[in-house]
């Protein structure tokens, strides 16, 4: 039976369909007959030619004997979460997965909602239950909760830095490796065979973190803070200079998505007060971190680097009750970005609240000292000890400055399966940045190796 359907998207979703279940292509007039959609030869070229652009369909033959196939057999990736076994995610997390995960031309077109923003109501609407709250809040328990404001992150000052530049950096795509980020952080020398800008992204996120940190009783969620710490993270990677620390005044677009931001300057500026406000009026600091991680890249109220300045504002109210920082570690890029789609598309927080819960507890285990309640083995280190083990010893026994560790590091993982490498470069450089006197006899190595290794490490 035929049927009239106006939606675009619908259209292109039964045309997909029709073409999923005919591996060797069907011509214009097969696809017509097999969608059963009432729709004209010339609109159905312009479907199939909006696929072909999307890089979903491919074309072959001409005129009367043109056969249209898609590339692969396109599959609802509904087990997408399969790709992050050790990220729990909720079911409504799990649906906003897969949401985001359609192809772009499957998903509807959006502006900005004010109300998103407006209706929330700071203490009496929470993004974060309770048990979320009161979850984080054990999880970042330091033992500088009674000391001054900013004391904890002082004390980690050094590792902090490395860590959130590092983690920061690699979520907006900088190749960086750990090591080489400690060099750069400690030493001043730029990794070889990386751009400039990646090194320049990494220092800026120095100046800002140590900006976050030092005057930790001068700063909180009002336009000075914010505007100077986009101005540090942005500092020599804006085409226009004078664009850090300002606010928009042009329309954008978010790459891979169907989201367009706000594009009036008027309402831009009024929105990112309205953030401040009720960002300042919250009393949990898990609320504020995770309300300004929210909100802030969904107004994008500057050029460029809305994310990244998120993610170190959402440091401030954690820094002033002297909880662990957040530091992203081992966070998947592709998970943060499909959360932050489900902000954007659907105004939906909660597969990002997944990430964003999974993210901390990882922080703050890396900076506990002592969390005898959470000293779960990680899997991933058990099933690559050995191969963490002799890489590490290797490393020490010969001596290797931070460049030749790198490269030996990179070789090794070179030799595992791809979707693992980038996890095991990160653990075996986190192993080496932790060693000391009380901790490297578990890699079997003597006394003065160690010792002649520290020497040639500290050049």
């Amino acid at each position: 039976m035929r049927y009239r359907r106006s939606d675009i998207s619908e259209e292109l979703e039964v045309i997909v369909k029709a073409l999923e279940e005919a591996e060797e292509g069907l011509s214009i007039e097969e696809i017509k007959e097999a969608v059963g959609v009432d729709i004209e030869l010339r609109t159905l070229q312009r479907r199939l030619e909006k696929l072909r652009e999307g890089g979903m369909v491919e074309v072959s033959g001409k005129t009367r004997s043109t056969v249209y196939r898609l590339i692969a057999p396109r599959k609802r990736n509904y087990d997408q979460e399969n790709l992050f076994p050790d990220i729990p995610l909720s079911k409504e997390g799990r649906e906003i997965l897969r949401a985001v995960s359609e192809p772009f031309n499957f998903r509807h077109p959006v502006g900005y909602n004010p109300e998103f923003l407006t209706s929330y109501r700071p203490n009496t609407d929470c993004y974060l239950t309770q048990k979320d709250r009161d979850k984080l809040a054990e999880l970042g328990k330091t033992n500088s909760l009674d000391q001054p404001a900013g004391t904890y992150a002082k004390e980690i000052l050094q590792r902090l830095l490395i860590d959130l530049s590092w983690n920061s950096s690699r979520l907006e795509g900088n190749t960086y490796s750990l090591l080489d980020t400690q060099r750069l952080i400690s030493e001043g020398k730029m990794a070889d065979n990386k751009t400039a800008a990646e090194a320049q992204m990494i220092l800026n996120h120095k100046d800002a973190i140590e900006f976050i940190i030092e005057a930790t009783e001068e700063i909180g969620f009002n336009y000075y803070t914010l505007t100077n710490i986009h101005a540090m993270l942005s500092n020599n990677l804006l085409a226009d200079s004078a664009a850090s620390g300002r606010l928009r005044t042009f329309g954008v677009g978010i790459t891979n998505s169907v989201f367009t931001p706000l594009g009036m300057p008027q309402l831009i500026e009024e929105m990112f007060r309205v953030i401040l406000l009720k960002a300042k009026e919250i009393t949990d600091p898990f609320e504020q971190a995770f309300f300004i991680m929210v909100q802030l890249p969904y107004l994008q109220p500057f050029d460029d680097v809305n994310k990244r300045v998120s993610r170190l504002a959402a440091n401030i109210p954690l820094n002033r009750r002297n909880l662990a920082p957040l530091a992203f570690v081992d966070v998947p890029d592709s998970l943060y970005v499909q959360g932050l789609l489900g902000v954007y598309e659907l105004n939906r927080v909660e597969l990002f609240k997944d990430v964003f819960m999974w993210a901390y507890e990882r922080s703050a285990l890396r900076y506990a000292a002592i969390r005898q309640s959470l000293g779960e083995p990680d899997t991933f280190r058990l099933q690559y000890r050995e191969n963490i083990r002799s890489l590490v010893a290797e490393i020490i026994s010969r001596s290797m400055t931070k460049e030749e560790a790198v490269n030996a590091v990179q070789k090794a993982a070179n030799n595992l399966p791809r979707s693992v490498q980038a996890r095991f470069v990160e653990v075996v450089e986190t192993e080496l940045l932790s060693l000391h006197e009380g901790n490297y006899a578990r890699y079997k190595v003597k006394p003065s190796e160690y010792s002649a290794w520290r020497k040639k490490w500290g050049q």
